[in-house]
């Protein structure tokens, strides 16, 4: 369902694309283009939502800006609280007024996760303030089981990914884009 959902609003995106990790790609998921419809968001998260059962979670963060709009959308359907981290001198920092108990259940929540990158650094700013993370939700896992967190998500892709020097989209001359919120 999730893969309709993303090719019915224009998200999975082809071309030559240059990844947050500094990799290169030959596809891109834009999930932002999915989350701006709140019926196929619903949908989307709903697919996550099948798979937390038996989870206690307390409280959804999100890292933005990816994280923001599919942590929301989890909170809402799981009656829990949702908010989100932001860099600060580019550090991840829970701020305007968001507070985790020590010893909350805190859902991390992504739109995309491949390395864990953002994730990693909402979980450092969620473990520094007391809260205990109970996994990573998105609604696409491009980790390949990498991640030392369990992943529920809505799907599971495979996308060529290719070193700067060793990409053929680079050697077909194709224009590179970098789409995404990361500055690197």
């Amino acid at each position: 369902m999730i893969l309709e959902l993303l090719k019915d609003s224009g998200a999975l995106l082809e071309g030559h694309f240059l990844l947050s990790s500094g990799k290169h790609s030959n596809r891109y998921v834009q999930c932002a283009r999915l989350l701006q419809y709140p019926d196929k968001a619903e949908k989307a998260v709903g697919e996550i939502i099948k798979k937390l059962e038996g989870v206690e979670i307390d409280v959804v963060v999100g890292p933005a800006m990816g994280g923001i709009i599919v942590a929301y959308e989890l909170g809402r359907q799981l009656g829990k609280p949702a908010f989100f981290t932001e860099r600060e001198e580019g550090e991840m920092k829970l701020k305007r007024g968001f507070v985790i108990e020590k010893g909350q259940k805190v859902l991390v929540a992504e739109d995309v996760v491949t390395t864990g990158k953002s994730s990693y650094e909402a979980i450092a700013a969620i473990e520094e303030n007391g809260g205990v993370v109970v996994g990573i939700a998105a609604l696409i896992d491009r980790s390949n089981g990498g991640l030392k967190h369990t992943v529920y998500a809505a799907g599971k892709l495979q996308i060529d990914t290719y070193d700067k020097d060793d990409c053929p989209l680079c050697r077909e001359g194709l224009p590179i884009v970098k789409p995404g919120s990361r500055k690197f």
